[in-house]
């Protein structure tokens, strides 16, 4: 199916729907932080459920929650979510890692439409979207994830949003606006938006800026490599991070129709965005091959002289810069109880056109663009013999490009990407027991120029079933089969990839990667103790992995390889109400893998622990955290052990109504005991500390 036939498709669904008001459903915590959080609906599960309805592990992040801790990156938002970690590249990139993995087996989606961008391909890439204007974000783990395809074999983030309406405002408006300051990198931001309507139409207009310096960092002295003369660097240390800077603007309109029986809108959305790029060398992009030899400068690297001349980016004293602009059409409906038999009809769709410059002394060095569709329909059928269901269709199609002919940077060839899936997600009840079951099939089809076509079928299948053995807890067991086909640059890399001082190899023979997982959970949900735990397990035939085959110095040649590994890990938290006003949680995470018989995989994030007390009296909300991050010695060939350390946070916020308006002034403080932080999970965890000490005031205003 294409995208101008799905849009089509809603179209058609939009022009038989019914004409009243259709009913929001939550979608985000309440501020509150003593009230339950079962009746949070996942907008993301098909079936419509709470979050606690839900089989699968499933993370719901919003309403004040969201307002205090996000940042300008999606990965670094929800860090800190058990599970959830960032792969963080400065102050401007940052992807969400879940349970070890990032893309490409993490699935960022808007509105279960899929994101289309460039961040997949690298870890300096930034997820597009601004999180200024994000309402919620969902977060699924095993097999809830398994319907949005093998791009989400790792998991699934989901980002929530009001660009389209679903329901016409009651006093005809509202809307809301916040602005935000911070001191570690002068972060200067400010959003607005609005919905208006009467009848059966509305309007949504959305804009927001943000602007941050370089953040400050604790003194810190880098690690100097045994190859180089750095004692000069090394000795200064910095309290500013060169190249972490960010800012970016967007701004969205969108408009519904909205009758007795659903609704049908589209937005269109552009967001433009500069950001620094920390630590990004060019010291080996002469670096070629000779066979699968790596060959840099004058001479071959294993000769006995040691004349070559590095020429490293840190001597010219200019970091180089991102300049993006996305823009993209979203297309949403939902149509009830069209016919006898149905249920529901739900459609989302997305085409967005994305491209940015990476620019070095004010000149064009690479250029990354990506212009694609994804399209997703959706039907539940009513209860049959108890089961409850829903089946759907979705395609996408992705034209991609990294780095043009005589640029710094051309390591994967124009490519194309097709994939069209059918899948089929079915719940029954039996008494105290759920079972779910879930299929997928997709087709893909990708090419490159001037390299071989390659089709790949994978398949994908779960089953779940959970107990409600007394009142208020449940005890759960998921198993699943997943496959995901290979991404573009494992199949079709070669070039020098600066991001990660790697010369990468693809291989067009890559099959399909299968996983095949376990997950044991037990929740509790009533009561002034309550808790959440999973323990999983997945064992992946013909992991997709970079093979080291040389090295230069801190440079390696990379080629895509497939070997068994396996990750197991347990995330939880436990929470316990001294009173309805007064609670204190402990949460943490832990994840372990490798390759079968070949060591630790790289950039595996540490095991953490904390504690967090939350409080309400009155206006007055607010909570104060404590995280130990540990130590990460096991490590992977060609990594370095990252120490631990502690993080203390804490926020406060007063409500208050003002004009006929309700507002929230807040402040919080990260990192207050200002250590020195670094992050495992990132390419760059020696080179760029996480912010130092940093205090957020804020100020947000609904109307």
């Amino acid at each position: 199916m294409s995208f101008r036939a799905a849009l089509f498709a809603a179209a058609s669904l939009s022009v038989l729907a019914g004409a009243a008001r259709a009913e929001d459903t939550p979608q985000t915590r309440p501020s509150d932080p003593a009230t339950q959080l079962d009746e949070v609906i996942v907008t993301a599960d098909p079936l419509g459920r709470s979050k606690d309805d839900v089989i699968s592990n499933v993370a719901v992040v919003g309403g004040d929650e969201l307002v205090h801790r996000r940042q300008a990156t999606l990965g670094e938002t929800l860090s800190g979510v058990p599970g959830v970690n960032a792969d963080t590249f400065g102050g401007g990139a940052s992807r969400p890692v879940i349970r070890g993995q990032t893309a490409p087996r993490v699935k960022v989606m808007n509105d279960g439409a899929g994101i289309i961008d460039a961040s997949e391909i690298s870890p300096d890439h930034a997820v597009s979207g601004e999180m200024l204007l994000v309402e919620g974000v969902e977060i699924l783990r095993g097999p809830s994830a398994l319907i949005y395809g093998g791009g989400a074999i790792g998991g699934a983030v989901n980002l929530i949003d009001k660009k389209i309406p679903t329901a016409v405002p009651r006093d005809g408006g509202e809307g809301a606006a916040e602005v935000r300051l911070g001191t570690a990198d002068d972060e200067r931001a400010g959003v607005i938006g609005m919905t208006v309507g009467a009848g059966g139409l509305a309007l949504r207009l959305e804009a927001s800026t943000r602007r941050a310096d370089d953040y400050r960092v604790p003194f810190y002295t880098p690690p100097a490599h045994e190859d180089h003369d750095h004692d000069e660097e090394a000795s200064e240390g910095f309290d500013r991070l060169a190249g972490s800077f960010s800012s970016a603007q967007s701004a969205t309109i969108g408009a519904s129709w909205i009758g007795s029986r659903g609704y049908f809108g589209a937005a269109y959305t552009e967001q433009h965005g500069r950001y620094g790029l920390p630590g990004h060398s060019h010291e080996y992009e002469g670096c070629h091959l000779h066979g699968l030899s790596l060959h840099c400068g004058e001479h071959g690297h294993d000769d006995e002289d040691d004349d070559h001349d590095h020429d490293h980016d840190h001597e010219e004293g200019e970091a180089p810069v991102v300049d993006l602009v996305s823009r993209r059409l979203d297309v949403r409906g939902e149509w009830r109880d069209p016919v006898a038999g149905i249920e529901r009809i739900r459609f989302r769709g997305g085409h967005t056109d994305y491209a940015h410059d990476e620019i070095e002394h004010g000149a064009v060095a690479t250029t990354f663009a990506n212009e694609g569709s994804d399209a997703r329909i959706e039907i539940q059928h009513a209860p049959i013999a108890g089961l409850r269901g829903v089946f759907g269709v979705q395609t996408s199609d992705s034209d991609f490009i990294a780095g043009l002919p005589g640029q710094d940077e051309q390591f994967i060839p124009q490519s194309r990407t097709r994939n069209t899936a059918v899948f089929l997600v079915e719940e029954k009840r039996m008494g105290d027991w759920r079972v779910e079951g879930a299929l997928r099939q997709e087709w893909q089809k990708a090419k490159a120029v001037g390299r071989p076509d390659v089709e790949h079928n994978p398949f994908s299948a779960s089953l779940a079933v959970t107990w409600d053995f007394a009142p208020g807890y449940a005890a759960s067991i998921s198993a699943a089969r997943s496959q995901r086909a290979p991404h573009v640059q494992e199949l079709y890399a070669d070039g020098v990839h600066l991001a990660t001082n790697t010369y990468e190899l693809g291989a067009a023979d890559l099959s399909e990667e299968t996983v095949q997982s376990v997950e044991l959970g037990l929740r509790k949900t009533q009561g002034p103790l309550t808790a959440a735990f999973s323990l999983y397990r997945y064992a992946y035939d013909g992991y997709i992995y970079a093979e080291t085959l040389d090295q230069y110095e801190d440079f390696r040649l990379i080629r895509y390889a497939q070997a068994d590994a396996t990750f197991t890990g347990i995330e939880g938290e436990v929470r316990y109400a001294f009173r309805p006003d007064l609670s204190a949680t402990v949460f943490g995470d832990r994840v372990h893998a490798s390759l079968d018989g070949g060591g630790p995989l790289p950039r595996i994030p540490a095991a953490r622990l904390g504690l967090r007390v939350d409080g309400y009296r009155g206006p007055w909300s607010g909570n104060v955290e404590y995280v130990r991050v540990f130590d990460q010695d096991r490590i992977a060939d060609f990594e370095t052990a990252t120490p631990g350390y502690n993080t203390l946070n804490a926020t406060a916020a007063f409500d208050f109504e003002a004009g006929g308006m309700s507002s929230q002034v807040f402040v919080r403080g990260t990192n207050l005991l200002d250590e020195t932080a670094l992050n495992h999970a990132s390419f760059i965890s020696t080179l760029a500390p996480l912010r130092g000490r940093n205090i957020v005031v804020g100020l947000r205003t609904r109307f």
